[in-house]
Parts: structure tokens; sequence; C-alpha cells
């Protein structure tokens, strides 16, 4: 929920604190919702205390994050977490979109979403957990990147000097975000030539300008999808997945979004935990908390590619938004694993 006025930053503060009295282990995203304003105003409040406000082009921000070594990058929305170990490598942009294509740390980057950026400092156990957090026009959150042991601190610390910014007001004017278009009605769709140009798909990427082309939301789409292209399944089927992924030991990709960033995990998932309304991935590299009572629609797709078929699993909230989508691990060129699609076409 984003506030309605200009939020007085010490009143925000002391309603911060007494809400941390309280609830101690609270979570930022949370306690802004519990405290009416969003995360970026809530965190924008807090500058001078332990958070500095960043100030630069953030696409060359990226390209410095190489110079950290292994750091943590998590991306999430509000049913999903996705939290991976790893560099910022092979960095490139083309206009407002970018790649950053390292092994672990694998992004797809929206920079028409990235607004506002900041330094944190927390204390965290025995001390201080430093991250760089980036958030919309909104104040949501699309990226954050967190020190680790193994990254270079010299370094870190020389970026944050170098991007502090000279306005340093703890404040942020966080401004609502245009509001989705209705969907169009299925009666003034092209039926027959979406469903064409569905099954005449060369590359997964080519999908999401297919939505765009014919005016369809994804859920609509895979409405409207050509027959035994797209078959709704249970809400269940994500947890399924991660269980079955584990039990065979097979390597999957889970991938999970903000409107700023997509990022993409590509391996094995071993630890599976669940705590309270979240099932959790809990591996050294790699974690997943996945607020899976949220999905409310399940739908495994399949889509055509120089490659032969892929298969995926894509899990949306009540308001159709995609929480997480999980494919078999897979590289161009390579056709996707028999066991993953077994597994995808079982449930």
């Amino acid at each position: 929920m984003l506030s309605t006025h200009t939020p007085d930053p010490s009143q925000l503060l002391n309603q911060l604190h007494t809400l941390k009295e309280t609830e101690p282990n609270i979570r930022a995203r949370r306690a802004a919702e519990r405290l009416g304003v969003s995360e970026g105003e809530l965190l924008a409040s807090q500058i001078g205390q332990g958070v500095v406000r960043l100030d630069g082009d953030f696409k060359e921000m990226i390209k410095a994050f190489e110079a950290f070594g292994e750091v943590m990058a998590l991306t999430r929305n509000e049913s999903a977490v996705h939290e991976v170990h790893g560099r910022y490598e092979d960095i490139s942009f083309n206009g407002q979109s970018g790649l950053v294509l390292n092994p672990m740390i694998d992004l797809r980057l929206f920079m028409w979403s990235w607004h506002h950026g900041f330094a944190v400092e927390t204390p965290f156990r025995d001390g201080v957990r430093k991250s760089l957090q980036f958030f919309d026009i909104d104040g949501t959150a699309v990226h954050k990147v967190y020190l680790t042991k193994k990254t270079d601190e010299a370094a870190w610390d020389r970026f944050v000097q170098e991007h502090t910014a000279a306005d340093q007001t703890p404040y942020l004017e966080a401004k609502a975000k245009k509001a989705k278009d209705p969907e169009t009605p299925d009666a003034e769709i092209d039926v027959a030539s979406f469903q064409k140009t569905w099954r005449e798909l060369k590359d997964t990427h080519d999908f999401f300008g297919m939505l765009r082309e014919f005016g369809v939301t994804r859920t609509q789409a895979l409405r409207l999808a050509p027959e035994g292209y797209a078959r709704q399944v249970s809400n269940e089927s994500a947890v399924s997945v991660l269980e079955k992924a584990q039990a065979q030991e097979l390597p999957i990709m889970v991938f999970v979004g903000s409107k700023g960033c997509i990022q993409i995990y590509s391996g094995k998932v071993n630890k599976l935990v669940r705590t309270g309304e979240w099932f959790n991935v809990l591996d050294p590299a790699f974690n997943l908390h996945l607020k899976d009572g949220e999905i409310a629609q399940a739908w495994v797709v399949t889509k055509p590619t120089v490659d032969g078929d892929v298969t995926a699993l894509e899990v949306f909230d009540k308001d159709g938004e995609v929480i997480a989508l999980f494919f078999g691990a897979r590289k161009p060129g390579i056709p996707e694993l028999a066991a993953w699609r077994e597994l995808a076409h079982a449930l």
C-alpha cells in the first residue's frame, strides 16, 4: 500500500521503532505495509542512520558490481524471494534492457523500473550487514545486493563513496504507477492467428513479444493456447516440482521477478524446509522462499523452439501476476531434459 501523503520521516522512524519493539524480526517489506508506506519510503526515512542515498546511472552502477567479487543477489515479488551467491559478470545492455550472465547470478534487467538506490548498513548478529537496495518509482524494491564474507569490502566501500548523492534528505516521494490496463475480452482476440503464431515459435524469448502483439495477458494466453500447449494443474504443483526434482537430483531452472529484474537459478535443489506459510529451498548458494498458499493458478506450458519443445510450470497470484517459473535446466542449442519433461507432464 502506498502512502497518500508525504510521510514525516521522524514520525515514520518512531512508528518503526515502536513496531520493532513488539516484532523485532519483522521484515522491511512487511513493516512498510503495516505502517502504510512503501518499502522505499520507509528506508529513505532512515537516511543518516545507516542509510545513504545513491546517485548516478544505474546501468553504470551494475557494471561496477563486477569489482565486488562474490555477493548475494536478491530479487523478489509479493509471494517469492530468490537469493543466489555469485558474481556480477558478463554484463551488457541494449537500451534499457540488460543481462548479467554469470552461471550463478543470471539476471534480466529492465532499467525503466530502477528509480532510487540506497546503500544500507543494518545491525546483524555480531556485526553490520551491508546491502545495496534499488526501488521502482512507487517505492517497491526491484533488486538488492548483499555483501558476503567473500566480497571485496574495500571495493564495496569505494563504490558507495563514489555514488553517494549530494542530497541526503531523509525522504522519498513514492509516485503511484499507472494502473494495469483491463484485459481485452477473449472475443476480441484473433485466436486462430494467435494459436498459429504460438505453434510457430522458434525461441522461448519470443513468447512475451507474442503476448504484446495480440494484446493478451499471460493467463489469458494460457486459456487461449493451442490444444495441448497449456494445461492447468494443481496449485500445489510448485512444491511438488521442487520435491520431485530434489528426489531425482534433477537440475532445474527457477525464475522469480520484480518489475525491474528477473533472477534465474540453474542447478539442483537439496534442502527443502517448510516454515509456516513459506516453502523454502535452503542451499548454500541458492535460497528460494515461496509463499505457496498465494498461488491462485498453476499451468504446465509448452513453447516450441528450434531445439524442440520447452516445458515450464508457471504459477500466478490472484491478480494474474507471475510468482515463479520452473523449467528443466538447459542451455540454448541443447534439447530439454527428458526427465524434466516427464516430471512436468505427470503433474
